[in-house]
């Protein structure tokens, strides 16, 4: 298997660094270079052709949202882009999901969390070349390629007055914990109040991707933990 040719792109130098020997320790993937600048990512994009970019969305010239909607708009090779940030706004991760990113990781994360996304990339990205293979494609084909391509979670249909965004960041806030989370720290993490980030906590234990654990608070008061399963 050919690795994939990576860039990491991170203000922050020792940051980057992290990303690059996490990603030194997979021999699917191969790091070309790295960035700290958005001007100089796109640069980098066009002078090495990377397959995928790692992309913070905090930069110091101009944002990641905006390498991303160059990215999508040139001429060249296509490139597949995951977002490593510690930007967790809403409107942030639609404007993210509406550029075309691949997948959004947010910061702070375990290594294992990262050995995770960067494996479920994998998956969907072997799928995508094992159907774009095919000179003509059929209908199944068809749905065979863009379910592979879906930024959407995978769970079923979501309760009423529940949003994919809001689960996505619920889901990475229990991620970034090798422990377990109230919902309150949740709700702090995810940027929604406690008692919406345990609506989202129950759905998710509902269908399995969580569990409770048995937690005692202030005065030694009964009180519950989440984390993933």
């Amino acid at each position: 298997m050919i690795p994939v040719r990576t860039l990491v792109v991170d203000d922050d130098f020792a940051v980057a660094a992290v990303h690059r020997a996490f990603l030194d320790a997979l021999p699917e993937f191969t790091v070309v270079g790295e960035a700290h600048h958005g001007m100089d990512a796109l640069r980098a994009v066009e002078e090495l052709h990377p397959d995928l970019v790692l992309l913070d969305i905090h930069l110091p010239d101009i944002s990641g949202l905006e390498v991303l909607a160059r990215l999508r708009a040139r001429s060249g090779p296509p490139v597949d882009v995951i977002a490593i940030t510690a930007a967790r706004e809403v409107e942030t991760v639609r404007q993210a999901m509406s550029r075309g990113v691949d997948h959004y990781l947010v910061k702070p994360f375990t290594r294992t969390s990262f050995l995770e996304r960067m494996n479920a990339y994998l998956a969907q990205r072997a799928e995508v070349l094992r159907v774009g293979r095919e000179p003509v494609l059929d209908q199944d084909a068809v749905d065979q390629l863009l379910s592979a391509g879906q930024r959407k979670p995978r769970s079923t249909a979501l309760p009423k007055g529940l949003s994919a965004v809001t689960l996505r960041l619920v889901t990475e806030a229990l991620r970034s914990t090798e422990g377990d989370m109230s919902a309150q720290e949740v709700g702090d993490s995810a940027g929604v109040s406690r008692v919406s980030a345990r609506r989202y906590l129950e759905h998710l234990v509902a269908i399995g991707k969580a569990e409770v654990q048995p937690r005692y608070g202030v005065s030694n008061r009964p009180a519950h933990g989440y984390r993933l399963v």
